[in-house]
């Protein structure tokens, strides 16, 4: 997925950045996200660097010199400088690399100057906005744990399909409607039909629910017509994002049959606005899920075993809810589930090589969704579908309120962070969303 752990993972590096020394920030030196974010609306949109509660304005530092390193780069001083990440996207894992060991040098204690100008607080007048152009987005469903959850419910008899041990199954989701974190998500309205009526009505939906996932984010793209080999597949991916797929689970019961998700799953994708790349996760590489003996081993053009070796990424997930009332009383976000990326039935580069295995392109800013993480046990379940056994067990809140599916003013927080013992743990921010009515 990227190159072995170097000095800019460190764990005794330090910055002079001292919110970036504090036990358990998202943001240590050690991580360096990558997000877009301006000072006002009528400022144009800037790259940044995460560090501690600061951000790092690239194209400023870049301007004061303080970057001489990419600049010999080609293309890498001018993607700098765009409003948006996808031309640096498309320069590839040479130019992120050195990027990475640049920032890092400048940010680290004992290295470089201190810039004074183009480090911004991350407070109010910071604005974080969607870090890339999203082309084309796929949701993908790729945790067998949260395939075998929904499918039991529908087919008891046959909660997995008979493809899904072979093929990572997906479906080509809406990119217009993915937004960032912090941007309202309105109640959408669609067709409903409750199995005793006669006919369909449209309605606002009762059965409005999250699904945490991991984005991936693709970096340089494919010809059209030409397949990314599995073991170059992670030379495509530039980073991951917490991704919230928001889900109308009454407009979907209806809909999708015969050809899956539509109208129920495109009013809104929330994802977070900081991009975790995948060099700062070289630490915490991993072997892919082993499949359970029985299973069918991946196909030829979906195995490699360098990837089944470092394919997956030890990442943790967590889902928060906060209601109008526990906001009343402030009261902190009540934790709903946990779960880790580990548990995932397909890895990431898997599910590149297969996106373009018929030939299709993907492009620099595309977004890949992993599908709702979902572990084995009840507190491991990534979405209300599976958390309330479809509204039948609803979930007690310390209020006292209960929920089977979101209610109007509930805002839900996506956490995650990759922590192994002997390493700086490193967090993906927050990904949240409010719903209105």
């Amino acid at each position: 997925m990227s190159s072995a752990p170097d000095r800019t993972h460190d764990p005794r590096l330090r910055s002079w950045v001292e919110t970036a020394n504090v036990p358990g920030v998202d943001f240590p030196i050690q991580n360096l996200p990558l997000g877009v974010f301006r000072r006002g609306v009528e400022e144009t949109p800037r790259l940044g660097v995460a560090i501690g509660d600061r951000v790092l304005d690239l194209a400023g530092a870049a301007d004061a010199g303080l970057l001489s390193g990419p600049a010999t780069v080609g293309g890498l001083d001018q993607a700098l400088r765009a409003p948006l990440l996808n031309p640096l996207l498309e320069l590839g894992r040479p130019a992120w690399s050195a990027l990475r060991r640049s920032v890092s040098r400048l940010l680290a204690i004992g290295e470089g100057p201190r810039p004074a100008p183009g480090l911004l607080p991350l407070a109010a007048d910071v604005e974080l906005t969607l870090p890339m152009a999203i082309g084309d987005y796929t949701d993908f469903y790729a945790s067998i744990h949260h395939a075998t959850h929904v499918g039991r419910m529908f087919r008891p008899e046959q909660p997995l399909m008979p493809n899904y041990k072979y093929v990572p199954v997906g479906y080509h989701g809406r990119a217009s409607s993915v937004v960032v974190a912090g941007t309202p998500v309105r109640r959408p309205r669609g067709q409903v039909k409750d199995e005793a009526a006669p006919a369909p009505v449209v309605e606002a939906t009762r059965f409005l629910d999250y699904e945490c996932e991991v984005g991936v984010v693709i970096g340089p793209g494919n010809p059209l017509g030409e397949p990314i080999p599995i073991g170059r597949a992670a030379d495509h991916i530039f980073g991951f994002c917490l991704l919230n797929d928001w889900s109308a689970r009454d407009i979907q019961k209806w809909e999708y049959q015969p050809l899956g998700p539509f109208l129920a799953k495109s009013f809104a994708t929330t994802i977070s606005p900081w991009i975790v790349t995948a060099d700062a996760l070289a630490p915490f590489r991993a072997p892919a899920l082993r499949r359970p003996d029985g299973d069918p081993p991946p196909l030829p053009y979906l195995l490699d075993p360098g990837d089944q070796a470092l394919g997956g990424v030890d990442l943790r997930l967590e889902v928060y809810l906060m209601t109008e009332r526990m906001r009343r009383e402030d009261l902190a976000p009540h934790r709903l589930s946990g779960a880790r990326f580990l548990d995932m039935y397909w890895t990431p580069a898997q599910l590149v090589a297969h996106h373009a295995s018929n030939g299709c392109n993907l492009r620099p800013g595309d977004l890949l969704a992993s599908g709702t993480v979902s572990g084995p046990d009840e507190l491991s379940l990534g979405c209300l579908l599976e958390r309330t056994q479809r509204g039948t067990r609803p979930i007690m809140l310390p209020t006292g309120e209960t929920r089977r599916f979101l209610e109007d003013g509930d805002e839900v927080i996506l956490r995650g962070a990759c922590i192994l013992e002997g390493r700086v743990p490193i967090g993906f921010g927050e990904c949240r969303g409010r719903i209105v009515s």
